[in-house]
């Protein structure tokens, strides 16, 4: 069999590609003369308003995680609209995407949950889970852009001074409010479901079993899935990014970070989407089965 060569197209163009990044590089390595510990003492600050009382973490918002929010509502309503609008029985690109994507996703709710009943509700939920964090995790993952570099005073006064291109964007996934949010509607919907198929009494009896002294077990580990759902899912994200961003820093960002990008970014962010998803999938299912 022979080997399909390279054009010349592309060989051209993989050139042109290594000669800037290595001119990039080279500046970068030339220009970056602060150590580790001065670039990167604000990795972990965040980018907070305080709009009511002092002190009261109920009027605290972190402004990136709203705005990034609304701009992964955008993308994915525009990528809807574009397939809504060029829908055909012979499927193009996007439409075959889109579809194998929801199939693949149905077959799992389908194997989980049998009753067709509660299938759709099952699916609906987990598919827009899904495609929320992956696109979520995906602009933070690997897309450069805009970033805020917050500094805090010894007063608490924080400043914040925007850069270009000098990180990713802000995921919404990176700030455990948001995770954290979809968990707890994961497991009010699952308690909802084991109410509705079971009755109340079903659902509190199930509290009580195999033996009614594990009641406080019980109650414990429901109330863990929640927690472990949303931390499992900042915890890849934000270490995903903070790892990404200072090894890039240790080796002046040549070479190695866009290999970084590519798997925190694209691989693990799609991975844990599909992780969040399929255990929302099997918290559901269980209340519903179980």
């Amino acid at each position: 069999m022979s080997k399909k060569k390279m054009s010349t197209k592309a060989k051209i163009q993989l050139t042109v590609f290594l000669i800037i990044y290595t001119t990039v590089g080279l500046l970068n390595a030339k220009l970056m003369t602060a150590p580790p510990s001065e670039a990167l003492k604000n990795i972990a600050n965040r980018w907070i308003v305080q709009f009511g009382p002092a002190n009261t973490w109920y009027y605290r918002i972190n402004p990136m995680t709203v705005i990034m929010s609304f701009v992964v509502i955008i993308v994915i309503l525009a990528f809807a609209r574009s397939v809504h609008k060029e829908f055909s029985l012979i499927p193009n690109r996007k439409q075959a995407f889109a579809e194998s994507l929801m199939d693949f996703l149905y077959e799992i709710v389908e194997s989980s949950v049998p009753n067709e009943k509660y299938a759709r509700s099952v699916f609906k939920i987990s598919m827009t889970l899904f495609i929320y964090i992956a696109v979520s995790n995906l602009i933070g993952g690997f897309v450069p852009g805009i970033s805020a570099d917050v500094s805090i005073a010894e007063n608490g006064a924080r400043t914040v001074k925007f850069v270009l291109f000098s990180d990713t964007w802000f995921p919404p996934t990176g700030d455990l409010n948001t995770n954290l949010t979809y968990a707890v509607m994961v497991f009010i919907i699952s308690q909802y479901f084991a109410i509705k198929t079971k009755g109340v009494k079903g659902w509190l009896k199930g509290f009580l079993e195999p033996v009614a002294f594990m009641l406080p077990m019980n109650i414990v580990g429901e109330l863990a899935k929640p927690l472990s759902h949303a931390m499992r899912l900042f915890g890849n994200v934000t270490g995903g990014g903070i790892l990404v961003l200072v090894i890039s820093y240790l080796v002046k960002y040549m070479f190695l970070p866009p290999f970084l990008w590519a798997y925190f970014g694209i691989f693990s962010g799609l991975i844990q989407a599909f992780v969040f998803s399929t255990l929302a999938i099997a918290y559901m299912s269980s209340q519903i089965e179980g």
